[in-house]
């Protein structure tokens, strides 16, 4: 499914399956809670990647856990 967000276009469904593997890590190991309610600081490093050139899904879950987990020790 793709929306518009303002002029450009956003593939939900990369986004979403992103967000889906980096959340699914993230709780296993803890590092945020496991609960329903979405994490807008993981989606927010998905939606920038994303929006700057990366389409692969599992390349996103990557580098937004490491960006997530580096972000946490800063």
């Amino acid at each position: 499914m793709l929306v518009e967000r303002g002029l450009r276009v956003m593939n939900v469904e990369v986004v979403g399956d992103a967000y889906a593997i980096a959340s699914n890590y993230l709780r296993r190991t803890g590092a945020i809670a496991d609960t329903f309610v979405t994490d807008e600081r993981l989606l927010e490093i998905i939606v920038r990647m994303f929006e700057l050139g990366e389409c692969n899904r599992i390349r996103l879950a990557n580098k937004a856990i490491a960006q997530f987990e580096a972000a946490e020790f800063v």
